[in-house]
């Protein structure tokens, strides 16, 4: 399953793709996972719409990519008042093929902008920023969305958005399949998505607790109406998900970490580099039996001399390798 598909006239090969994280999916990490490949398209941490105006396309690592990434789909954090037309010019002017509406992040930061899930519980302006998006962008136009708010009339709110969704034109819905209230505590709800699915006749994306090949062979009753999956925090815990999908990969885990850092050095100024380092390693740690006290060393390093220290002796040691990862604890 999953080996292709088509969006918008678009072909996706395989249709795996990584999943947007704040903090992560930056220039950097989208590089580490492109070299390794197997990765259908690539997405990128949520953006604000009216500060790209004035980003370098060609120097910022949210911005930034690479001949290595197949295809980038920018997200974007959009709000009632956002210069739309500038921002879908300006992503037109640096070759952007496909943005991406969340309509899915319900931290408090965001919520409190009138964005995320507080623009999809406002129907008439959410069909408002959508119409305005479709009308000066012609490219691909994914939304991003949860289930909503867990309330006995969601089916019918979620429907509603599904349909007019379709008819503004846009290509493809990616579905994290959780409430807002779930965060990510509680399972994802793939048994809705036959339903949603039947909704609309646009391609659906889904997400939420894949993390390999059985899983979608687990799931196959549940993911047989979706087009693609995504895959999220388990690649940054194994870079290398996407290549290993279908036959096995050899990793030297002390040089992919290595080369997450002097990407993120590359592409960062040296204080949000450390913190960026800092985030990578505490997923990254999950491999191995006692990646705690590994991530709890580098987490409290001041230095990046220090952090390669504490890499260089905790690899050197060969640490042993966890055969069962619960994403969750991490």
């Amino acid at each position: 399953m999953f080996e292709f598909c088509e969006i918008g006239g678009w072909r996706f090969e395989p249709a795996r793709f990584l999943a947007p994280l704040a903090g992560y999916t930056h220039s950097a990490f989208r590089r580490l996972v492109a070299e390794f490949g197997g990765c259908g398209a690539f997405w990128t941490e949520m953006l604000s719409a009216r500060q790209l105006i004035n980003e370098d396309f060609l120097k910022s690592p949210w911005l930034k990519r690479r001949p290595e990434e197949k295809f980038t789909v920018y997200q974007l954090m959009i709000r009632a008042g956002d210069p739309i037309e500038k921002v879908m010019g300006r992503l037109k002017d640096h070759g952007v093929k496909a943005v991406d509406i969340n309509l899915a992040c319900d931290a408090p930061h965001i919520r409190s902008l009138q964005a995320g899930s507080v623009l999809f519980g406002d129907f008439e302006g959410l069909k408002g920023i959508v119409t305005e998006a479709r009308k000066y962008w012609d490219g691909l136009l994914f939304v991003k969305i949860r289930l909503g708010d867990r309330r006995d009339d969601w089916q019918e709110r979620l429907k509603e958005r599904l349909v007019m969704f379709e008819d503004c034109g846009v290509n493809a819905i990616v579905v994290h399949p959780r409430f807002f209230e779930d965060k990510f505590k509680r399972s994802a709800r793939h048994e809705v998505l036959p339903w949603i699915a039947s909704v609309v006749k646009i391609p659906i994306v889904a997400g939420g607790d894949i993390t390999c090949k059985a899983d979608v062979e687990r799931l196959a009753d549940k993911l047989s109406s979706v087009a693609a999956i995504m895959l999220g925090r388990i690649a940054v815990i194994k870079p290398w998900v996407f290549a290993a999908w279908d036959k096995p990969v050899s990793v030297d885990y002390g040089e992919v970490w290595r080369k997450m850092i002097s990407y993120i050095l590359e592409d960062f100024e040296p204080e949000v580099a450390i913190s960026r380092i800092k985030m990578f390693t505490k997923y990254y740690s999950a491999n191995f039996a006692f990646g705690k006290n590994f991530y709890n060393r580098v987490f409290n390093a001041k230095t990046i001399d220090e952090i390669q220290k504490i890499g260089d002796e905790f690899f050197s040691a060969n640490p042993r390798i966890n055969t069962v990862l619960l994403i969750s604890q991490w």
